[in-house]
């Protein structure tokens, strides 16, 4: 796969950074007087994260969790570095990426499959995060790495487009995808990964055809609360796990606006409406069911609605993060259907939506 002109102005832009010893700043932030104040404090605390999880990899290149040597959280992993501007190979963390890059290359299958597990969704989770971290990576490598990943991620592309194409047993199911290559339903959670592989894929050079986006992209409208906001007036209206629910949840909107807001729909009507749906439903209590995962794609989708959402939504974002970081630079691990990631995957989700506004991850750019 060819590197994009995008990604290969990013790796010039990291390299930058690590020979400066300057770590990028949040320049979104500092250019809002509420966000401001939390410039250096979010930076010591990314700062302390990266760290730990520097600490805590396996020399083998994965990060440990409750579901073994998974690659979805080493994926995970390795994308936190980047977010912060690191790159392989180079700087305080360059070998500590390149690692975690070398694991999930070791881990492909004969069919393409990026996992190392026979945990539960191998192919929506495990494959498709591996799959989106080693497009952010290409063209950042060095030679031998990137032969091996140009060899890889058009495999892995293709076993994505393939499972999208498997009819469905719902006909409003088609053009998402779950936990299974050969599931034949869909939900917005697996949904979400795959359509941000294929995107960054797309952008990176692959063969990634407008129908497959545009596919995913329905799919995702699909899941957006079947009673329009009804049952509550003047709340936005949020998205749910499967098409026809209206059960909305954080988690899921916040993976919808993101999806939107990359895939052509920026600020379009349903995006904006889930944010405001998430503004008006705050995280509650830390740790709750799918906090990581939903305060990441929520910081994700918010920064990219920017404005009103983003300078609403950070400043609660902030405080919860900086109050419940351990000082060990970790996050503790989640409620019990996050628990089996451990702390090293709340940790990555912690500083992937924390970093958002350092603006360093290709894919995220706004």
């Amino acid at each position: 796969m060819t590197p994009s002109r995008k990604a290969l102005a990013s790796v010039c832009c990291g390299l930058t950074i690590v020979l400066l010893a300057a770590p990028p700043q949040a320049a979104a932030d500092e250019a809002v007087a509420v966000l401001a104040k939390y410039s250096q404090p979010i930076e010591q605390a990314v700062n302390r994260a990266l760290a730990y999880l520097a600490r805590t990899q396996h020399k083998q290149g994965y990060w440990p969790s409750g579901i073994g040597k998974n690659t979805a959280v080493s994926s995970l992993a390795v994308m936190a570095f980047l977010a912060k501007g690191y790159t392989p190979g180079t700087g305080p963390y360059g070998e500590v990426i390149n690692r975690g890059i070398d694991f999930v290359l070791s881990a492909q299958k004969p069919n393409g499959l990026l996992a190392a597990s026979s945990s539960q969704g191998p192919f929506g989770y495990s494959h498709a995060i591996s799959t989106l971290m080693l497009s952010e990576v290409s063209g950042m490598v060095d030679a031998e790495r990137q032969q091996r990943i140009d060899k890889a991620l058009p495999h892995a592309v293709r076993l994505i487009l393939t499972a999208q194409k498997i009819k469905r047993q719902n006909r409003l199911h088609q053009g998402g995808w779950r936990y299974q290559a050969t599931s034949r339903d869909a939900d917005i959670s697996c949904t979400g990964w795959a359509l941000m592989a294929l995107r960054s894929a797309r952008n990176n050079g692959a063969p990634v055809p407008k129908k497959a986006i545009d596919d995913a992209v329905k799919f995702v409208l699909s899941c957006r609360d079947a009673s329009g906001g009804a049952k509550e007036p003047g709340k936005g209206v949020g998205f749910c796990y499967q098409p026809g629910s209206t059960a909305s949840g954080l988690a899921r909107t916040g993976t919808a606006v993101t999806c939107l807001e990359l895939c052509g729909k920026h600020r379009c009507k349903e995006a904006i409406g889930g944010g405001d749906w998430i503004l008006a439903h705050p995280a509650r209590r830390y740790g709750a069911n799918f906090f990581y995962y939903g305060l990441y794609y929520c910081a994700q989708g918010m920064f990219q609605l920017g404005g009103r959402h983003w300078e609403q939504f950070a400043p609660q974002m902030y405080e919860m993060m900086l109050k419940f970081q351990r000082k060990d630079g970790s996050w503790p691990q989640g409620s019990a259907n996050e628990s089996r990631g451990g702390p090293c995957y709340a940790t990555a989700m912690g500083v992937l939506a924390i970093a958002v506004s350092y603006r360093q991850l290709p894919i995220y750019q706004r």
